[in-house]
């Protein structure tokens, strides 16, 4: 009896079997196959990933009616409906998932120096495509892209010539670490003068990363890092054109080319920018708008060498004319001969820059590369009657060789920069400054489980007027899942400090600069926190960064405008702090909308001795005390329309004391606010591609509710005792919003 039930069941099983159904595919994305998807019928605990080369197939299926879902991290979920017969063998051929804005299979550089995909970084980096910056607006050059960066913050100089910065964590710009394809080429001078060059046209995507990054990228990384990666001319059109006009008269446009020439692939264009308007609507005397001729031309070259080492060389010119002043200085080209003028005050900066980068992996057993720049950037400026002229020189080569031995990834380099600066300030006088600073740095990043890896490293810099300079750094990774991730980061940056090339404020306006003692190198001690996470809401997918972040600095510079006409520098005899928190959520909702909202509040102040010898702390100015940045994409399928919506929120920041003339013609007793009232920023942006004519249509509005600071960025300019800019209470520090309202614009783009 046991016999027959034996056979009985086995037959039954068998049976079962026979009539089950299999599901067969292979998953690809951007036209290569896509493994480790996860492959499952909805409902059921059937499911499988799919092998290397994309294919999956799932056996044993009970016949019936599925809904099979094909997700991965970093891609739209795919899903359709199945119908399964007993037996059936059912083939689905090509799976296709569609990349969404989160970006995880992003690969990345910046954070250990090699390509590492976005979500196995031990270093927590912020990427943002080029292509998103077109999507959510009509940035014409990188200062006007900073503002889809949480956290980032553009700061005018200057509330005449306009002239900007990168802030990051509330420091100022020269804090900030520029970098072409991972070299480092804009330091000091350009910092403040040259980042307006950089087009968007040649940006593939920006990688941030905030928080001192000294260890692998010297001097001025103590704020973070911003690294844009240049368009690889492979997967460039062979011509290319983008021309826009704006209701303020602006004109911005860019051509390129790229053809293959044997073995080697080329990017080749010219990028410019024009605006020649004045008008006065704050009624100061002076233009709101400043008024440039822009230009800038680049070339970069790919080599496809036989071993498959790279070998890239780019190439880049950029010239600017820009200027401001009062109407008489700016109406009619009038300030061509009235650069210079003791009667009709203007400011005119002509900057003429040359870039040449690169990198090389020799033909070497070992993995050796040499990242290499050479820079020149020449200013002729001046601001009312005073004459600024400067110029600097930089040399830059990194040689980086990295090994694995086991679970230790290492990486070694030696840099060698050397750079001159020269001006015509008493600074540079005697001794114009030249120097050669030889480096070593290296990182070992472990990887003690699956799940957790351990990054450290350090960098020993040499200085012919301060030494050795030692910065360390450690970070930890530790991930919970695919889905949850922290990371731990901290360490030690250094800068040294080039004033005269940082700060112009010295020479804009009249205030006296007072340099109290030999300025000694900043130092800082940063600690940071991570959390990233993965979530599923329902048919749809988002990620969430909270980022904890604490500086402390030693040493630090900071300009004191407190005493009327005067700046003074010192390094700090107390101490200065940075600290706050950013949010970060990206959403990717079932229906073609996309959403990122990023909230930062940050504390930077500064604590100082007074007269009593008592600590007394005080904020750092034009650091913003929150911010927030709200980015919405939506597609409207059926007319083929792609809207935009773009809203930044500025927090109050403390200004610097500015004193009005009375009607009396004497200066009031009382200051404006030292504190300046939270604003909101507007933008949105409608495009439509027109596939039979290769073009796409965008329109937009920037300042959408034409908010402009209520104050004039200038203070002294009504002084009746003095020509307008020419009193000794004439400043122009008193910058922190938009001083141009409402701006409508149009635009063509082009691809052959």
């Amino acid at each position: 009896m046991k016999t027959h039930l034996l056979f009985f069941l086995l037959a039954f099983t068998l049976g079962a079997q026979a009539q089950g159904s299999s599901l067969s595919g292979q998953t690809f994305a951007g036209g290569a196959p896509l493994p480790y998807v996860n492959i499952a019928l909805e409902g059921t605990s059937l499911g499988v990933a799919s092998a290397e080369d994309g294919a999956f197939l799932l056996e044993n299926v009970p016949p019936g009616s599925y809904r099979l879902v094909a997700s991965a991290l970093g891609y739209h979920t795919w899903m359709k409906k199945v119908e399964l017969h007993p037996g059936q063998e059912l083939s689905l051929g090509r799976i296709t998932l569609e990349p969404n804005i989160l970006n995880l299979q992003e690969a990345v550089v910046t954070g250990t120096m090699k390509e590492t995909y976005l979500k196995d970084s031990p270093v927590k980096v912020e990427v943002i495509s080029g292509r998103y910056l077109q999507q959510q607006g009509a940035p014409t050059n990188l200062m006007e892209s900073v503002g889809l960066i949480n956290g980032a913050q553009e700061v005018v100089a200057c509330g005449v010539c306009g002239t900007n910065s990168i802030s990051l964590n509330g420091l100022p710009g020269a804090y900030t670490a520029i970098l072409m394809d991972g070299t480092p080429i804009y330091g000091n001078l350009a910092a403040v003068y040259g980042l307006n060059g950089i087009p968007r046209s040649i940006i593939e995507r920006i990688e941030v990363i905030r928080g001192p990054s000294s260890t692998l990228y010297g001097s001025e990384a103590v704020a973070g890092v911003i690294n844009i990666i240049t368009k690889h001319p492979e997967e460039q059109p062979l011509l290319s054109a983008d021309v826009m006009g704006t209701t303020n008269g602006e004109s911005f446009g860019n051509l390129a080319f790229a053809p293959q020439l044997g073995k080697w692939r080329s990017y080749t264009g010219i990028d410019y920018g024009y605006t020649d308007k004045y008008a006065d609507r704050n009624g100061d005397g002076f233009g709101d708008f400043v008024n440039l001729n822009r230009l800038s031309l680049f070339t970069k070259w790919e080599l496809e060498r036989e071993s498959g080492k790279a070998f890239s060389i780019f190439g880049k010119y950029y010239s600017e004319s820009r200027r401001n002043g009062v109407e008489e200085f700016m109406r009619d080209g009038a300030w061509r001969h009235l650069r210079g003028s003791e009667e009709v005050y203007g400011e005119s900066i002509l900057t003429r820059r040359g870039e040449l980068f690169g990198a090389y992996e020799l033909p070497t057993a070992l993995a050796l590369k040499v990242d290499y720049s050479l820079s020149y950037h020449h200013q002729d400026s001046y601001y009312g009657a005073d004459h600024y002229e400067a110029e600097q020189a930089i040399a830059f080569a990194n040689l980086t060789l990295p090994l694995e031995i086991g679970r230790h990834n290492l990486l070694l380099g030696f840099t060698s920069r050397w750079q001159g600066y020269d001006d015509n300030t008493v600074a540079t006088l005697q001794s114009p400054g030249r120097q050669f600073i030889p480096g070593f740095f290296a990182q070992d990043e472990w990887k003690l489980r699956d799940n957790l890896s351990l990054l450290a490293g350090a960098r020993l810099d040499h200085y012919q007027a301060h030494g050795l300079i030692f910065a360390p750094r450690f970070n930890l990774k530790y991930s919970f899942s695919d889905w949850t991730a922290v990371r731990f980061n901290g360490g030690t940056g250094f800068r040294i400090v080039n004033l005269f090339t940082e700060d112009h404020a010295f020479i804009s306006g009249q205030r006296e600069v007072v340099i109290e003692e030999s300025l000694q190198p900043e130092r800082s001690y940063n600690a940071a926190a991570n959390l990233h996470h993965v979530y599923l809401l329902g048919k749809s997918q988002g990620t969430l960064d909270v980022d904890l972040f604490y500086t402390y600095f030693t040493n630090k510079i900071i300009p004191d405008y407190d005493t009327p006409g005067q700046i003074i520098y010192a390094n700090t005899r107390g101490y200065a702090r940075t600290m706050g928190m950013s949010i970060n959520l990206s959403h990717q909702f079932p229906f073609p909308l996309s959403a990122q909202v990023g909230l930062n509040w940050q504390r930077a102040t500064q604590t100082e001795p007074d007269a009593d010898g008592q600590l007394r702390t005080q904020p750092i100015e034009f650091a913003q005390q929150w911010s927030g940045v709200g980015a919405f994409n939506y597609r409207w399928k059926k007319p083929g329309l792609t809207f935009a919506y773009t809203l930044n929120a500025t927090g109050p920041m403390a200004l610097p004391e500015a004193f009005d003339f009375g009607p009396d013609g004497q200066l009031l007793p009382t200051s404006r606010p030292t504190e300046s009232d939270p604003f909101l920023f507007h933008s949105l942006q409608a495009s439509k591609i027109l596939a039979d004519w290769k073009l796409e249509v965008y329109c937009g509005v920037q300042n959408l509710l034409d908010y402009r600071q209520p104050f004039s960025p200038l203070a002294g300019f009504n002084d009746p005792n003095a020509r307008a800019g020419f009193s000794q209470s004439f400043d122009t520090a008193y910058a922190y919003g938009p001083m141009q309202g409402r701006e409508f614009y149009l635009g063509l783009r082009w691809e052959l």
